[in-house]
């Protein structure tokens, strides 16, 4: 099956690029987003993923505030052109590889609509690849990459109309494709022994001179599996970026130290503090206060009916809301979350989010279970 990428010289196999490396129907090619404002009064987050192998395209945004969140959910048949990123009334649309990205939702019966523009101010981190196998195959085997930037535009929802200031609205872009667990588990053969415990943390900050990520992957013994630590220089304008890769740019390697202080009967942090560390000797302590939290079933995880990569049909749309306070925090669709923080390491401020997934027991975090809270 031909597509307008084989016009291009980037052929990987002898094959047509529509069709995947892989045969594992868990394939995904992801983008994802978040945006914050710098005063903590409003996130938002949006994705699209194409499942190859599945045959489906979806797509997601999601917005909290004033202690409600509203998302709005679209999902089709891949289109056979892997160039068209629609979906209904959603459009992505690239308007310069690893440059300038733009969200369109059209006016439609959700009443969620936006226009969005994300303008990088930093070149592109690639992490490591992220790879987890259970007893007998391949859990997870994944590459990603991230860019920092802002926000401009507005998105409209609830019958109000929200708008994103390009000057104070922080934001990532992160696309990720590989293998991880989407659309209907494995069925059949013998039974896995046991389920793996997982925690994972990210956090991506925007400090006044460059900005900083720290991500880390813990089994339920407290062991660091997978690590990313980077720095990026950013610019005064997206023309000034010195290509995909910055020259400039600091990868860490080493341990992230983490001290999460857990709000009682959840498995949110209401503070913590981050260590930094490199196999150089170099460390650095950050302090974060939550601001905000936004809860990732929005953008589909774990969610119950619009989880990722599930078929709702040739084409589906649809809206939801909740007031966060109404939510029993140890919900399993409401482990997974990103807060808005603001970030210290000693006279440095800085503007981020910490994501949070934490499933299963954990030595280290205190959880005896799977789904219980901190006392």
């Amino acid at each position: 099956m031909l597509s307008k990428f084989d016009d291009y010289p980037i052929h990987q196999t002898a094959e047509p690029v529509f069709h995947t490396a892989s045969s594992d129907r868990f394939f995904y090619d992801r983008y994802w987003y978040n945006g914050h404002a710098q005063d903590g009064s409003f996130y938002f987050g949006v994705g699209m993923c194409r499942y190859a192998n599945l045959g489906i395209l979806d797509c997601s945004l999601s917005l909290a505030i004033d202690g409600h969140q509203y998302a709005f959910h679209g999902s089709r048949r891949a289109p056979q052109e892997p160039t068209d990123t629609t979906v209904g009334p959603f459009a992505l649309q690239i308007l310069e590889p690893m440059g300038r990205h733009r969200i369109l939702i059209e006016a439609n019966e959700t009443g969620i609509e936006c226009d969005l523009l994300f303008t990088p101010r930093t070149a592109c981190i690639e992490e490591g690849r992220q790879t987890l196998r259970n007893e007998r195959h391949i859990v997870m085997d994944a590459t990603r990459l991230d860019q920092f930037g802002f926000w401009s535009g507005w998105i409209r929802y609830d019958g109000k109309e929200l708008k994103v200031d390009g000057r104070t609205t922080f934001g990532l872009k992160d696309r990720s494709w590989g293998i991880r667990p989407v659309g209907d588990a494995y069925t059949g053969g013998a039974p896995l022994a046991e389920y793996q415990a997982v925690h994972f943390c990210w956090m991506p900050i925007h400090w006044e001179n460059e900005c900083s990520l720290a991500g880390w992957f813990e089994d339920g013994n407290g062991y660091q599996w997978h690590t990313d630590q980077a720095f990026l220089p950013h610019y005064s304008s997206m023309d000034a970026i010195p290509g995909t890769i910055d020259p400039q740019a600091r990868v860490w390697q080493g341990k992230v130290e983490h001290q999460l202080n857990m709000i009682p009967g959840t498995r949110r942090a209401r503070s913590a503090t981050i260590t930094m560390h490199d196999r150089s000797g170099e460390s650095m302590e950050v302090h974060l206060e939550p601001v905000l939290v936004h809860r990732m079933k929005g953008l589909g995880y774990q969610h119950s009916q619009w989880g990722h990569g599930k078929w709702q049909g040739e084409l589906a749309i649809a809206g939801e809301s909740w007031k966060d306070s109404d939510l029993d925090p140890l919900a399993l669709e409401n482990l997974h979350i990103q807060q808005i923080v603001k970030a210290t390491c000693g006279d440095k401020v800085g503007h981020g989010v910490l994501e949070q997934m934490h499933l299963g027991p954990s030595t280290v975090l205190g959880f005896d279970d799977w789904f219980d809270g901190t006392k």
